[in-house]
C-alpha cells in the first residue's frame, strides 16, 4: 500500500512520514545519497510505463491518453500497440506484413480491429428457412467474413467449404473499407451496420458485380456446380431437382444483403456424453445440413443451423433422452425393422404413460423406463447377454468410467435407406429420441420417435422409424475463435431465440 501510495501521487505513506519527523537512531540525520524513489506513476522510467501500460486491455488506453501529456506520448509507441493486436486479436507474423504496408500498430488496432471487434464471431444469417453459419474473423490483415457450407452431399465426413462474403481492410487512405465478396467480378464496395447488440447487417452497392454474361441460367449452373458438386442433369430425383431450384430462386435474391444474429457454440460439461460442437448431417433430398449438438442434462438436443422448407434453421431437429438407452440385439435380429419398432416404439408408448400420468397427477417409476428401454414390458428377448450393458447406459456422461464404452456390431435394419452407405459397423450406446418432421412450409410439425446410434467421439446417427431414413453426423472440426457461450443461461436463451426467428 505505501508503495502504491507513493507511485500514484498521492502521498507518502505513514513509515516515510516518520522517518522525515526524524526518529529512528543512527540513520536519523543521514542524508539520503541513493536515487530519489518516484513520487508517482509519471516519474517511472519510459520503458517502464511501456511495459505497464501495454499490460492494459485496448479499451482503456483512450482514458490513459487523457490523464496527461506524458502518457499521451508513451501511447505512440508501438510495442503497446504490437502487444493488444496479439493478445486480444491473435496477430503474430502478420504485423510484419502490416509494415511493409506502411500501417502502424496503433492505427490497424484504432482504425480496424477495436471498432469492428463486435461481429468477431459465429453469426447466423436470416435467408428465411435455410439459415447459414458466418464465422468472422481477422485473417492476416483483414477482418473477413467466411460462410461456411457442408461438404458436397453425401460426403458427409469431408471437410467444410468456406466461401468468403465480405472483407473490411485498410489499404486505402489508411482507412477501414468494406467490401463486398459476393458474385465472380472480384472484390467491390460494400458496407456493414450494426442494427443492435448481437445483430448486424450487410449491404452491397454494386450488386451488378454479381450477374453473369450468361444471365441467371449460367449463374444457376455455377452455382449448382458449387453447391452441389455437379450438374442438374446428374441428379435424376425429380423432387430433388425442385428443391435445389427452389433453394436458389429463393437465397439469390438476397445479393448479400443479410441481417446475421450471433450464435454461440454450446458449453462443455465433464457429465456430457461427448463433446458438444457443431456436426454435418445428412437430411435425404435436402443434401447436408449443419446442426448444433448441445447438452441439458439427461437430454441431447440438436439445433439446426442450416434448414430446408419443410425444417427450417432454427428449429429442434433432435431430442434425445439419455436416460432412456436402448440396447440392440444381435447382427441378425438388427436387420429387422420390426424388431427396431418393437423396442423404440415401447420406449415411446412408455414416454406417453408417463406424460399421461403427470397431467393426471400420477407419480411415475424410472423402473418402467428402464423396463421399456430394455425391450418393454414383456422381458429381454434375444438380449439375455446385455443386461449389464442396459444397466450401465443409465449414466449419461463419459465420467462414470475412465475408459470409453466397449463397441458392439451394428447394422442399419434392411428398408432403412441411407444417404451415405458408408457408415461405422460398430456403435458405443443407443438411446430413443425424437426426430422432427414436418411438410413443405413447416406445416403439421410433428416430433417422431428415432433411435439415436453414438458411433464414436466424432460421429452419431438417427435411425427416423416414420421416414425408415437413417442421418449420419460427423463433427465440424474446424477452430471457431470468438465462438464460446460467456455461460449456458446466455447459450439457452440463444436457442430460444433461434427458434423464434424461424418460427
Amino acid at each position: 500500500m505505501a508503495v502504491c501510495a507513493r507511485l500514484c501521487g498521492v502521498g507518502q505513506s505513514r513509515r516515510c512520514r516518520r522517518r522525515q519527523r526524524g526518529g529512528g537512531g543512527a540513520t536519523a540525520g543521514r542524508a539520503n545519497t541513493g536515487p530519489p524513489h518516484p513520487q508517482s506513476l509519471v516519474e517511472l522510467p519510459p520503458e517502464l510505463l511501456v511495459e505497464i501500460i501495454s499490460l492494459l486491455p485496448g479499451t482503456a488506453l483512450p482514458n490513459v491518453a487523457l490523464v496527461c501529456k506524458k502518457f499521451r506520448q508513451i501511447l505512440s509507441t508501438e510495442t503497446i500497440w504490437r502487444r493488444r493486436c496479439v493478445e486480444e486479436f491473435g496477430m503474430k507474423e502478420d504485423l510484419r506484413k502490416m509494415d511493409a504496408g506502411g500501417v502502424s500498430s496503433q492505427e490497424l488496432y484504432v482504425k480496424l480491429l477495436h471498432p469492428y471487434r463486435h461481429i468477431l464471431g459465429l453469426w447466423q444469417p436470416d435467408i428465411g428457412p435455410y439459415g447459414g453459419l458466418l464465422n468472422v474473423v481477422v485473417d492476416g490483415l483483414f477482418i473477413i467474413g467466411w460462410m461456411y457450407l457442408p461438404p458436397h452431399d453425401p460426403r458427409v465426413e469431408d471437410p467444410m467449404r468456406r466461401r468468403p462474403l465480405f472483407r473490411i481492410h485498410m489499404w486505402e487512405n489508411k482507412k477501414a473499407t468494406v467490401e463486398c465478396m459476393y458474385g465472380h467480378k472480384g472484390p467491390h464496395k460494400g458496407d456493414i451496420q450494426t442494427v443492435k447488440k448481437d445483430e448486424f447487417s450487410t449491404k452491397c452497392n454494386q450488386t451488378d458485380h454479381h450477374r453473369m454474361p450468361g444471365g441467371r441460367q449460367e449463374e444457376f449452373r455455377t452455382w449448382l456446380e458449387e453447391e452441389w458438386g455437379r450438374t442438374l442433369e446428374e441428379i435424376f430425383h425429380e423432387h430433388m431437382q425442385e428443391l435445389i431450384l427452389m433453394k436458389f430462386i429463393y437465397t439469390s435474391q438476397y445479393d448479400n444483403c443479410l441481417t446475421y444474429r450471433r450464435i454461440y457454440l454450446p458449453p462443455a460439461k465433464p457429465s456430457d456424453l461427448l463433446q458438444p460442437g457443431l456436426f454435418k448431417g445428412t437430411y435425404g433430398s435436402h443434401g447436408l445440413e449443419i446442426v448444433m449438438l448441445s447438452f441439458h442434462g439427461t437430454s441431447a438436443r440438436a439445433t439446426k443451423l442450416t434448414g430446408d422448407p419443410n425444417v427450417p434453421a432454427g428449429q429442434l431437429t433432435l431430442d434425445v433422452d439419455l436416460s432412456r438407452p436402448v440396447v440392440l440385439p444381435d447382427l441378425e435380429q438388427q436387420r429387422k425393422i420390426e424388431e427396431l419398432s418393437r423396442l423404440v416404439l415401447g420406449v415411446h408408448k412408455e414416454v406417453q404413460r408417463e406424460v399421461e400420468q403427470q397431467a393426471n397427477g400420477r407419480p411415475t417409476t424410472v423402473n418402467a423406463a428402464a423396463e421399456g428401454a430394455c425391450g418393454g414390458a414383456t422381458g429381454a428377448e434375444g438380449m439375455e447377454n446385455d443386461q449389464g450393458a442396459c444397466s450401465d447406459s443409465f449414466e449419461p456422461g463419459p465420467s462414470s468410467s475412465t475408459s470409453p464404452p466397449e463397441a458392439q456390431p451394428f447394422v442399419l435394419p434392411l428398408g432403412v435407406m441411407a444417404r451415405n452407405e458408408v457408415y461405422p459397423r460398430t456403435c458405443r450406446k443407443c438411446f430413443y429420441g425424437t426426430g422432427l418432421i414436418a411438410g413443405h412450409g413447416f406445416t403439421s410439425p410433428e416430433r417422431t420417435p428415432g433411435l439415436f446410434v453414438l458411433f464414436d467421439e466424432d460421429r452419431f446417427g438417427f435411425i427416423w422409424l416414420e421416414l425408415k431414413s437413417f442421418s449420419l453426423y460427423s463433427r465440424l472440426t474446424d477452430h471457431l475463435a470468438h465462438a464460446h457461450a460467456p455461460n449456458m443461461e446466455r447459450f439457452e436463451a440463444m436457442l430460444r431465440n433461434m427458434q423464434s426467428w424461424t418460427s
